[in-house]
């Protein structure tokens, strides 16, 4: 099957679905996933599937399908006519002695420990694993053509995203940072310095995954302007 064919039958709605469990977004209600896993995927059949709703975790592609509710709407930033707010500014600021290094993905020792402490502090409770293999797994597999943006405060690894990139745009996939440095706000900061790396790459967008209206976690993708929304099968200005 070749790239059209793939796509015409995701559109056709020949994807597998999952079974309904509690959403992670909006706790009250069920979730419902379609998706596929792959040991590979071409970038630029995934710039496609991402204007389709579908974003990944490792190998699985996935899209939400859940019944009665659109609330997981992908977010974008053109990252040409972005302009960041006085707050964003304050975060540049805060971190102008940070330097950032785009890389290939390489996990070792020290990326491992600070995404078990990160895990730890930002997400206590949390289910997910933090041992080297599950991290392996879930960010360092080479599915898609990917890249490892790290944040250095001289030799001290401050914080990691893990970036999807193709022609048409770099999708971020996840984000982890050093717990004993949230003062700095270095996740705002690195979606800043990402976006000004994508420009300088000349590729048109920044795609943040799902904004999700009424998840609080969520509510801080909106604050990058301008940003578009995928609505009804089309991007549409968002702010």
């Amino acid at each position: 099957m070749d790239a059209a064919e793939f796509l015409a039958w995701v559109d056709a709605g020949k994807l597998p679905r999952m079974p309904e469990h509690p959403c992670s977004y909006l706790p009250e209600r069920q979730a419902r996933m379609q998706g596929f896993v792959t040991s590979g995927l071409d970038p630029e059949v995934y710039h496609e599937l991402m204007d389709r709703g579908f974003r990944r975790s490792g190998d699985f592609f996935y899209a939400p399908d859940c019944r009665g509710c659109r609330r997981c709407v992908p977010i974008r930033v053109p990252v040409v006519t972005f302009t960041p707010s006085r707050s964003q500014r304050r975060a540049l600021l805060r971190n102008r002695d940070v330097e950032l290094r785009i890389g290939a993905p390489d996990l070792d020792a020290a990326r491992v420990e600070l995404y078990q402490r990160y895990l730890a502090r930002q997400h206590r409770g949390s289910e997910q694993a933090a041992d080297e293999s599950t991290l392996r797994s879930f960010l360092y597999q080479p599915i898609v053509d990917t890249v490892e943006a790290t944040y250095w405060l001289g030799e001290r690894l401050a914080a990691v995203t893990i970036l999807d990139v193709c022609s048409r745009s770099v999708s971020s996939v996840y984000h982890f940072f050093d717990p004993e440095l949230a003062r700095r706000s270095l996740g705002v900061y690195s979606v800043l310095a990402e976006i000004e790396w994508t420009k300088q790459q000349g590729i048109p967008h920044y795609y943040l995954g799902y904004w999700v209206e009424g998840a609080r976690t969520m509510h801080y993708k909106a604050d990058y302007r301008p940003h578009e929304l995928w609505v009804d099968g089309r991007w549409v200005a968002g702010g």
